[in-house]
């Protein structure tokens, strides 16, 4: 059994034992003090079973029909606790205010034992106040926590009781009626804040302050994660969290997942205690050119890489141009509709554009693979090493060779000038490649790799 389901079968025992314990001593002093004790000893018996309940079913697991849990059962419980103690309260203000204004009647017994009898009461009170507070909030249990709210009402009670047999033995005989009378005040505060609380939860109010930490997490993650809507709730001492973040329109899939995690991992450590649910959209507002066309083309199915997207200006007007991978098993015919999609969606995106053309190649297939030691292929190694002497005047720092079903493909790591622009880089692996080829022919594919110097 949960700490959660020991403390609220806790409750129920106390609160029986204080039920029989306040009515005797109340009928038998005839202390009204004591009977409305009583009474609200009565309904704590009912919240505990409530909460008891509540708890049974609030720490079942997700299922089909309740997907998102069953926690708002604690919060329902409140609320019927909530209710129970107004209805409590209207009766013992009732009976106070006639006995207070109507004929006399007899003063209740003061004897020792109705004073150990509160004695034993408050302790009792203590008690469990105590430990259902502690444990709602080991547990974020709502209804124990409003179980700690109502059984410290019930300490206050208790003492404004204590004070009033105190002032009757004194010879105040309406004093006990009086004490009545501010049982049911704490009782109407506790219960009006209780179910004020509980109404918010399940209304789905946003939980106070939850919503800036939330804000402020995800900023943390830079300006490429733009916060589109944020709704927040909380049901069982959970935060529940709706995020609507944009990313650049040409991030990739992978790229947007990633930043998903991102956002979801900052939120949930912000909070504690979170259930976070983060959907990624496109960010067109200040997008470049460039980032819009891509992401327009990738809506097409069919095509799945673009690369090469430049763009030109001619006679005042900009063109675009760029290549698009699509499915080998395509025919000449579907890709061509593909393409035509793509550049529809392209001049739709990017208005600006006058012109698109593109270029459309089959997607690489994917080959089984061996290595080739570079002393069984003394020709390439040769190759590859006057190439990287021609172009970047010094030896590559590695060379790998591997056999696929394409033929011999070489990886070289080569070290230029750590400040040289990416452009000039870029053309000098282009330079190696081909030089490499033109040496030794057998080498289908040279796969140049950079590194700073």
């Amino acid at each position: 059994m949960s700490a959660v389901r020991r403390t609220a079968l806790f409750s129920i025992f106390a609160a029986s034992a204080l039920v029989a314990l306040k009515l005797v001593a109340g009928l038998a002093s005839g202390s009204l003090g004591l009977l409305a004790e009583a009474a609200h000893s009565a309904t704590d018996l009912v919240a505990a079973l409530l909460t008891f309940f509540a708890v049974r079913v609030g720490e079942r697991p997700a299922d089909d029909t309740h997907p998102f849990g069953h926690n708002k059962a604690e919060h329902l419980a409140a609320l019927a606790e909530g209710t129970v103690l107004l209805i409590a309260s209207v009766v013992i203000i009732y009976e106070a205010v006639m006995r207070i204004t109507g004929s006399t009647h007899p003063a209740p017994t003061t004897a020792w034992w109705t004073f150990a009898v509160l004695g034993v009461v408050i302790i009792v009170d203590m008690t469990r106040a105590t430990a259902s507070y502690r444990t709602g909030e080991k547990h974020h249990s709502a209804a124990l926590k409003a179980n700690a709210l109502h059984f410290a009402g019930d300490l206050g009670g208790s003492f404004a009781v204590l004070i009033g047999l105190i002032l009757v033995k004194q010879g105040s005989a309406s004093a006990d009626s009086y004490a009545a009378l501010a049982v049911a005040v704490v009782v109407i505060l506790a219960a009006t804040r209780l179910m004020r609380e509980n109404i918010e939860v399940l209304m789905d109010s946003a939980p106070a302050g939850a919503e800036e930490i939330a804000r402020e997490a995800i900023a943390t993650l830079g300006s490429g994660v733009k916060l589109r809507r944020l709704r927040m709730r909380s049901a069982g001492g959970r935060t529940f969290a709706d995020v609507v973040v944009a990313v650049e329109p040409d991030a990739g899939l992978a790229a947007g997942h990633a930043m998903a995690d991102a956002v979801e991992e900052v939120v949930t450590a912000a909070l504690g205690d979170g259930d976070v649910v983060v959907h990624v959209e496109p960010n067109e507002e200040g997008a470049s050119a460039r980032a819009r066309a891509s992401a327009a083309a990738l809506t097409v199915p069919e095509i799945w890489e673009v690369h090469n997207v430049e763009l030109v200006h001619v006679d005042g007007s900009t063109e675009l141009s760029l290549h698009m991978k699509l499915p080998r098993s395509l025919s000449l015919e579907r890709a061509h509709d593909a393409a035509d999609r793509a550049e529809k969606a392209i001049r739709a995106a990017v208005p600006e554009v006058s012109a698109v053309h593109s270029h459309i190649e089959p997607l690489a297939d994917e080959f089984d693979g061996e290595s080739v030691a570079t002393s069984d292929a003394p020709n390439a190694l040769a190759a590859l090493h006057t190439a990287a002497l021609e172009v970047a005047g010094a030896e590559p720092r590695d060379v790998k060779l591997r056999r696929t079903g394409r033929g011999l493909v070489a990886m070289i790591t080569i070290a230029i000038k750590a400040d040289l622009p990416l452009t000039e880089a870029h053309s000098l692996a282009s330079q190696l490649e081909a030089r490499a080829q033109e040496l030794d022919p057998s080498l289908d594919e040279v796969v140049v790799h950079t590194e700073p110097a």
